[in-house]
Order: C-alpha cells, then structure tokens, then sequence
C-alpha cells in the first residue's frame, strides 16, 4: 500500500479538529480531517432538526444528537464567524454573569455592556456546534467514520469502515483527545476529586440572558442561560455527584433548589442528567516528531469559568495562523514556533482555572472572608472586572 502524501493531516473531527480545517483554507496545503462519527449519523441528526436545533415543546433543546451545553466567548464568535460556521448556529446570549459564594457576602456582575459588546458569550449545543462546523465551506478531504490507528512520526494510518488508508503526513495534528496522542505523549494529571453533574433546567423566573456562577464548599455551580431554561454545570464530591445523578427529577430540583437558593423562584424542570470526573490534564511537550496536539488533546480544564473550548478554538486558529507562512508544517521551527506562540495563554488558561478550584472549592472561613472581600472588590472596580473579563473573553493574547 503506498503511503499518500498530505501536508496536513487532523486526527479527531470534533469542533476543534473541524475549526482547525476550516482555518487552513486558502493556506496552500492538502489537509486530510479523520472523523470518527459516520456521515450518516451526520446526516440524519441535520434531517432531524432541519438542519437547525428544535426545542421540544417546553422549550427545552431536543435531544438528538449531543445535546451536551457549551459555553463561547465572544473571541470565539469572532473565530467563528470568520469560518463562516456562525450565521446558522442557534445559540443562547450571556448578557451578565453574577458570581457569588455559598454562605459568604460578596458578589460580582460582570455585564456585557460595560465591556462594549453585544454578549459576553453564548451557549449553543455541542452537536449544533458540530454541525455548523461540517456545514461550513471546506476543501479539506473529510473521511467519516475513520479513525487513526497509527503514527510513527512519518506514516500514519486510518482505518475507514472501508479499508485501511496509509497516509505520509507533513504535519500530523491530534485534536478532541486522539487516543494515540495520549498513549504516545502521556500528559500531567490532576485529579480535583470532584464530579460535573450536567443537565437542562427551567426556573419559575426567565434568565433575561443572565449566568450564574455560584461557589460552593464542594466546587462551581453554574447556571447558563439555554433556549428557555439553563444549562446547569453543578461540581459536587463524587459520592453526593453519583447520588444527585440517581435522584427522581422533584428530589434532584429540592436538591438543586437548597444548594443555589431562590434567586431564580422555583426549580420547575430538569431535564436528563449526567455525570463525569474532573481533572486537569495537559501536555508540556511533543514526544512524537512532526506532530502537535490542539483542544481536548493537548489539555483539558475543569469547566469553572467556561474556558476549555474556547482555548481549543485559539489554538487551531494560531495554528491555521502560522501555517499560511509555513513552507515546512511538520519542521521542528514551526512546531517550536506554534508552542511559543501559544504558551502564554494556554499557560494563563490553565493557571486561572486551576486556581478558581483551589481558592473557590474549600469551606475554609478565612478564605470566605477573603473571597468576599475579592468579590466585593471587583464588583466596585470597574477597570478590574474589564480587565478579567477580557480575558475571559479573549485569552491572554487578546483579540484573534
């Protein structure tokens, strides 16, 4: 089997590998995306949904597809309209976001307006992201339903539910967690020793486009303005997260009720639940030559403040960015080019959310005290709210 010749080759086409083939149009290189969800089943969640998210008949999102919640900056609307996979996304505007503590005084409002914008950010469906993405213009070759089997720094390959194909990439990127990235170039690991617990959820009260971020001794409550109701990102201990997730809907809504108070009214719905570990996880170097890791594979946060696929997104278009001046993709110049160019905001994105955990996730009163002191701070000094949101917004490296 003779090895095909690629420039670029993305193993993983989930929104970060799939915004990654968008951004290197027009770069003057052949670039191979290997999805591993078939076209088929593509094909018909957009026939389900008319090609755009329905909500049922409460105003929920349906349930096809990946109804997983996920949060966009405005830098990311930025990136996203410029790879004409904006327009046609059903999304949800964060207008304001209130960050409180659980039994603490202090509180913020970080509002859109004071930042000059139309949102702060958005929330849309993960699989709406997704199709967006694959809707979008691109002449990069896509194989659906491949997967990569194999890299050895010069020849990769990809079985199809087909055949076997044997490619000879330039440049091989492992993006939306690869699994031979991971057992090529282990990653550092921390376990927070907590658990998300997602699902959708409507209030007696509209959100008028406001989030919540409410911290409690056990990790972030967060509350997203979604279609009608919120997407709920609730951090717990694993024991009190496996046993939420177990709850019938008014035991798990009592719940939910006592732990974020009656800000919003009643807890009147929820949606199905789900529940998954939370860890930090990053790689600090390439072990394999003529590759580099994007989005979930070269680093996963814990959710708090919203920052993962946001920072995903910054690396595929720093990436698509340096590859249009690029002759040799795959060089260790570029490659060493790519990861100076990135370490500043990945390695602020991943300090800033760490220590949120830390300073946010502990019942300690003197570290109430001086939380709400934080909190009360920054609410009364517009400039420091800008200047965090900002970076929430756009990373540590501004606009893209």
């Amino acid at each position: 089997m003779t090895d095909e010749a690629v420039d670029i080759l993305i193993a993983g086409g989930g929104p970060v590998g799939a915004a990654l083939a968008l951004a290197l149009e027009d770069s003057g290189h052949s670039v191979v995306l290997a999805e591993a969800r078939s076209a088929d089943s593509r094909e018909a969640r957009s026939a389900d949904s008319g090609g755009a998210r329905a909500t049922d008949t409460r105003g929920a999102p349906a349930a096809a597809g990946d109804a997983r919640a996920i949060a966009l900056s405005h830098g990311s609307r930025l990136i996203l309209e410029r790879l004409r996979a904006w327009q046609a996304l059903p999304v949800t505007p964060i207008t304001t976001i209130h960050i409180s503590q659980q039994g603490g005084f202090g509180r913020t409002l970080i509002r859109a307006a004071d930042c000059g914008l139309p949102a702060l950010g958005y929330v849309a469906n993960y699989d709406d992201l997704q199709q967006s993405l694959l809707a979008a213009p691109c002449s990069a070759r896509r194989l659906f339903g491949a997967r990569l089997t194999g890299f050895d720094g010069g020849k990769a390959t990809v079985q199809t539910q087909q055949e076997e194909l044997a490619f000879a990439p330039r440049l091989m990127v492992f993006a939306d967690g690869a699994r031979i990235a991971e057992a090529a170039a282990p990653a550092y690991s921390k376990d927070y020793k907590q658990t998300a617990l997602v699902a959708w959820v409507k209030a007696e009260q509209a959100h008028q486009g406001r989030a919540w971020e409410r911290f409690t001794a056990e990790g972030p409550l967060a509350l997203l303005p979604h279609a009608s109701g919120y997407a709920l990102v609730w951090t717990a201990s694993p024991d009190r997260g496996a046993r939420l997730a177990a709850l019938d809907t008014p035991a798990f809504l009592a719940e939910l009720q006592a732990s974020f108070g009656s800000r919003l009214g009643a807890f009147i719905e929820a949606g199905a639940r789900s529940a998954f570990p939370l860890a930090l996880r990053y790689r600090r170097e390439e072990s394999l030559p003529h590759s580099l890791c994007v989005g979930n594979a070269a680093q996963t946060l814990h959710p708090v403040a919203g920052q993962g696929f946001n920072l995903g997104l910054r690396d595929a278009w720093e990436l698509a960015r340096l590859a249009r001046d690029a002759r040799e993709p795959g060089s260790d110049s570029f490659i060493n080019a790519y990861r100076r160019a990135r370490a500043l905001d990945r390695r602020a994105s991943i300090q800033f959310t760490d220590s949120l955990v830390g300073l946010f996730s502990n019942s300690d009163p003197l570290l109430a005290l001086g939380r709400g002191a934080g909190l009360l701070a920054l609410d009364l000094l517009p400039f420091a709210r800008r200047f965090a949101a900002r970076r929430m917004i756009y990373g540590a490296r501004g606009l893209p």
